[in-house]
């Protein structure tokens, strides 16, 4: 079969189970445990499996003897839960550093020390892939058209016309399939010494013409031969611990590298003595033009494109594993069977048959589930069932719910279980007929029969001790010390809570909101408020001491906001005064915690703490913390202790929070390291978040934190939950990441959850799953409402099966992929170095690439590199993530901000990554200010700001307004009410509310991007050339990163010459 895909690589031969003589993927059997089970001892490799393009089993071409297929499965080692390899090993070195191990040069006169390292590398050369094979020369990047048909040029002919083409694959040589893009990337031989590294700012590459030598015998296009089926050649690489490879003081590197010390703890590969400046029988071809960035895919086109064909139209789920719009495109979901993509995505909709499948193009299986995810107006709300006593109806063995896939049999009077194909009875009050095609006759009026997604009412039996719980509860803590009232943040939060406790949450349909609230204030002790409603004045009552901590009074702590709303503006209105004098700078941070966890225990209820701090809990109690940020460490095998939270009472907390449904949101104000990595952990695991605010100014940043305290209480919420992910027989939830609580391999605890929350889920095979079935996700989620009732959500997806690698690659979704990969490498940081995580997710880039290329498009020349069509953007969100500041090992930035942006990301779903990983810029000063839509976004690169242009760029967590040094009066008068650009003044945060059209509809659009956000954002206007527009430049990622990282062009040149190891 040949599948054509985005061209730009050589022609292969054989199918490999494991690229490179290394395992891969999803392997069972003895699999190196990878990012998931860190640091465990290093597992004997065995040799993968010898396999072709894979068939069903029993199938062969005439002629050939069938191929050995040894199960892959075996139980020792696939418990649920435990971690197969998720990423392949890293090939043995097979380049000095991967993209972005090294700061790049910052643009200035003469090269700064920082780019001492880059250019040392640049004197080096890659390292071939596995032993004895030749060395690829340097390349300098070019795109051209490539077409399939005819074989690639001969060395040094020319090459057809630049671009690169989409079109579909001559019909006699493929089944029907998504078009793919071509890209050649040729070249011409350098003078002077080849690049070794990965691709550092402005050195361009590229890879000789015709791609290095011939297969060995093998036509190309023609299917592999008989026993020409095994791995890529070479050796396996040494698995160090964790799977993840380390080459020891004793051990050599790859052949030719003679090593030498490395700025990052280690040894780096030497210069090569074999290649100068070419290999031997390369021959130049022309000179070359530098990759015009115009000719490789974008990201925007994408976006646009999807929107052209999906957007305003109504997507129906009633097709098994179809895939759904993008996450940027607004469309309408109608449920007939399957959950909407609002509540779960997936890496493919499109499962590979077999784990050796899975194993040999190491796409990742996952979903991301966003269990309480908002829909939008025009859909409707999820309806509750409610059974009475009996409560849901589950199948006897695998617990799982009733859902449209439950099979009726026997007149109605039984049903087989789809998941683990237990028979069961079907209860007395439940039986229904079934019509002439076998369907209940109550189908379309039952929700849990016909749709993908619904809620059940739950029973005693689903809560805890058996009874019903109490509407939750939000205790305000707020930090009284000297900082904070001086700042007048303290008399900020208490404005703002009178008019916000009127908001609190509460159900669809309900007069009030059921939540109760309480007020602590603290420094070094703490202070709990009495405000009954029959009270005249708040009583305070003050707990010194904070190591064993208690709640001085029951009745009048937590109260209705509605019944004593006179006491607690009252009470509000005293707190600023109160502590005004106030000279006490220390402040405590567990007790806090431990005195909200021991409220809602004596009420016998679940909550939230909105805990408000602006420094390191120094003061003497559980929980002190001292300043362990050290620079030094950065670029060492010890950066990840930077990451890693201080143990003992935090991680009690965390344990106690869970069990008590106790939510933490932590509201920052530092003006200094405060050891975020620590004090997040509770807010981390409990489904809190955390928000920063650094060096807190009241006019800049005080309209942007009560934009986020207020999403923040209003938010849709759920507490007490517990998730659990079932699936069909033939796979299974081995891994979860989120902002959860793990205490077996099963249940997903979340102490709540919120509308904007995530949990991402890998699977792995156990068995062989059939492509008649498919494959079946259900999603249980236990939960107690903003009412106090509690709810079973459930979430139901059916996904294909097959076992040809085209379809798989065909229903891939890059933004769930991009997903996951985040929230992987951000969980092995904590125990991996950063430079073996980023190696490890360009060699995962490169396996998952050279597979298609290898397996699934049409032959075509080897300077060609070939993208899936579902794919072609990911390069682009690899090269952002690994530029991304947790995993930039640079002293210029913040241990802290590293640290909230690693939490932070492991709780987002599919659009929030999307969106940070690739941001939006929207030209402002040439759309038309009458058009109901905003204009459309332009890529993100500095190539497309124009000196006399105004842009909005956004992530989802900062915003900038940049200004082009020679934007006209005109528009300066009218967006800010100044004659020109020099009256401009300093950092400003809001923009003046002019009456003019352009004013109004830049104003609508940056309320409408703020209001789509889960988090605010900030608004910071920056002019071209200023020092602050170096901030604003950092989120251009297609270009070259400020703290290292290669541009995108340069990163695609190097995964390309990856891929083409990976098949040499």
């Amino acid at each position: 079969m040949s599948q054509q895909g985005y061209v730009a690589a050589p022609p292969y031969s054989q199918a490999p189970p494991g690229m490179g003589g290394y395992q891969v993927g999803y392997a069972a059997g003895p699999a190196q445990p990878l990012y998931g089970h860190h640091g465990g001892a290093p597992h004997p490799f065995s040799a993968p499996v010898a396999g072709g393009v894979m068939k069903p089993p029993g199938s062969t071409a005439a002629g050939m003897v069938p191929l050995p297929v040894s199960s892959q499965y075996n139980p020792n080692y696939q418990q649920n839960g435990s971690h197969q390899q998720r990423y392949a090993a890293p090939p043995a070195v097979s380049h000095g550093q991967p993209p972005h191990a090294l700061p790049s040069s910052m643009a200035s006169p003469g090269p700064p020390p920082t780019q001492q390292l880059t250019n040392q590398m640049s004197a080096m050369n890659l390292g071939s892939y596995g032993q004895n094979h030749m060395q690829h020369p340097p390349t300098s990047p070019v795109v051209q058209q490539s077409f399939q048909s005819p074989p690639p040029p001969a060395v040094g002919q020319p090459q057809m016309p630049l671009g690169p083409q989409v079109h579909h694959a001559p019909p006699q040589m493929s089944p029907p399939q998504s078009s793919t893009t071509n890209m050649s990337i040729a070249s011409h031989s350098m003078p002077g010494p080849p690049m070794g590294g990965p691709p550092m700012g402005g050195q361009s590459m590229g890879s000789p013409v015709g791609g290095g030598p011939p297969m060995v015998g093998q036509p190309m296009g023609a299917q592999p031969m008989a026993g020409m089926s095994g791995p890529f050649p070479g050796p396996p690489p040494p698995a160090g611990p964790g799977g993840f490879q380390h080459l020891g003081p004793g051990q050599a590197g790859p052949p030719g590298y003679p090593q030498q010390a490395g700025q990052f703890g280690g040894m780096m590969p030497g210069p090569q003595a074999s290649m100068q400046g070419g290999f031997p029988g390369a021959m130049a071809g022309p000179p070359q033009k530098k990759l015009d960035p115009d000719a490789i895919p974008s990201t925007t086109q994408v976006i646009e494109d999807d929107k052209a064909k999906n957007g305003g139209q109504v997507y129906c789920t009633n097709i098994r594993g179809q895939l759904p719009p993008l996450v940027t495109t607004d469309f309408t979901v109608q449920d007939q069977g399957n959950a909407s993509p609002r509540f779960i995505r997936c890496t493919t909709y499109t499962l590979p048959c077999t784990a050796e499948l899975a194993k040999q193009c190491q796409v990742p299986l996952a979903a991301v589930v966003k269990p309480l995810a908002n829909l939008p107006k025009n859909e409707a709300p999820l309806y509750a069932v409610n059974h009475g006593e009996t409560g849901p109806i589950r199948c006897n063995r695998c617990k799982a719910y009733m859902c449209p896939y439950m099979q009726f049999i026997d007149g109605g009077r039984r049903y087989q279980c789809t998941f683990c194909n237990c028979v069961n009875e079907v209860p007395v009050f439940y039986f229904q007929h079934l019509d002439h095609m076998g369907r209940r006759v109550d189908f379309y009026e039952r929700p849990e029969l016909s749709l993908g997604s619904y809620e059940f009412v739950a029973t005693l039996d689903y809560c805890k001790n058996n009874k019903l719980p109490n509407p939750p509860a939000f205790i305000f803590m707020i930090d009284v010390s000297y900082n904070n009232i001086k700042s007048g943040l303290v008399k900020l939060i208490c404005d703002e809570l009178k008019t916000l406790l009127e908001k609190l949450p509460r159900e669809e349909g309900a007069d009030g909101s059921a939540v109760k609230v309480g007020f602590v204030t603290y420094d070094k002790v703490l202070h709990f408020y009495n405000v009954k409603s029959a009270l005249a004045q708040p009583q305070m009552m003050v707990v010194s001491d904070t190591t064993e901590m208690f709640v001085p009074l029951l009745d009048g702590f937590l109260v209705s906001y509605q019944d004593s709303k006179a006491v607690i503006c009252n009470l509000l209105d005293q707190i600023p005064t109160m502590f005004a004098d106030t000279a006490e700078s220390e402040t405590v941070f567990a007790p806090v915690i431990q005195a909200g966890v021991e409220a809602f225990k004596a009420a016998e209820c679940s909550g939230k703490l909105f805990i408000f701090q602006s420094f390191m809990p120094t003061a003497e109690a559980p929980g002190k913390l001292k300043n362990r940020d050290d620079k030094k460490l950065v670029n060492t095998d010890k950066e990840k202790t930077l990451f890693q939270p201080q143990k003992g009472v935090y991680e009690q907390l965390c344990k106690d929070c869970v069990v008590q449904g106790c939510c933490v949101d932590l509201f920052l104000f530092p003006n200094q390291y405060l050891d975020l990595a620590t004090m997040a952990d509770v807010p981390s695991h409990t489904g809190g978040s955390v928000y920063k605010y650094n060096n807190f100014q009241m006019e800049t940043d005080g309209e942007h934190f009560l934009a986020d305290l207020r999403k923040s209480v209003q938010k849709h919420i759920g507490f007490d939950a517990i998730m659990r992910v079932r699936t069909s027989t033939g796979f299974r939830a081995t891994d979860f990441f989120g902002a959860i609580h793990m205490n077996n391999t099963t249940d997903v605890e979340m102490a709540a959850v919120d509308c904007d929350k995530a949990v991402t889920v890998e699977f792995k095979h156990d068995d062989a799953l059939s492509e008649e079935s498919g494959a079946l996700i259900q999603c249980a989620l236990l939960y107690t409402n903003i009412s106090g009732q509690r709810r079973l959500r459930v979430h139901n997806l059916s996904l294909n099966c097959s076992s040809q690698l085209s379809e798989l690659y065909k229903s891939c979704e890059t933004d769930s992929l991009i997903n996951f990969f985040a929230k992987s490498a951000y969980r092995a940081i904590l125990n991996q170095p950063l430079k073996n995580v980023r190696e490890i997710l360009v060699n995962q880039t490169a396996h998952m690439l050279a597979c298609y290329r290898k397996n699934c498009a049409s032959p075509s020349a080897a300077s060609q590199l070939i993208l899936p069509d579902a794919m072609k953007v990911f390069p682009v969100y690899m090269n952002s993530l690994m530029k991304t500041a947790p995993l930039v090992g640079s002293t210029e930035l913040s241990t802290d901000d590293r640290a909230h942006q690693r939490l932070a990301v492991m709780a987002m779903g599919v659009e929030d990554t999307q969106l940070l990983l690739y941001p939006r810029l929207i030209p402002l000063h040439n759309m038309d200010v009458d058009s109901e839509v905003a204009p459309a976004p332009v890529r993100c690169s500095e190539e497309r700001l124009t000196d006399s242009g105004l842009f909005l760029l956004e992530n989802g967590h900062s915003m900038f307004l940049w200004i082009g040094q020679a934007a006209s009066p005109d528009l300066i008068q009218g967006i800010f009410n100044l004659p020109s650009l020099a009256h401009f003044q300093g950092l400003t945060s809001t923009l003046p509310d002019l009456d003019n059209p352009l004013s109004k509809k830049v104003r609508a659009i940056i309320r409408d991007l703020q209001n789509k956000r889960p988090n605010s954002m900030k608004l910071q206007i920056v002019r071209q050339k200023d020092k602050p527009e170096m901030l604003f430049r950092q989120l251009l990622v297609e270009d070259k990163g400020l703290h290292g990282g290669a541009s995108y062009v340069d990163f695609l040149c190097y995964v390309h010459r990856e891929i083409r190891q990976l098949l040499t």
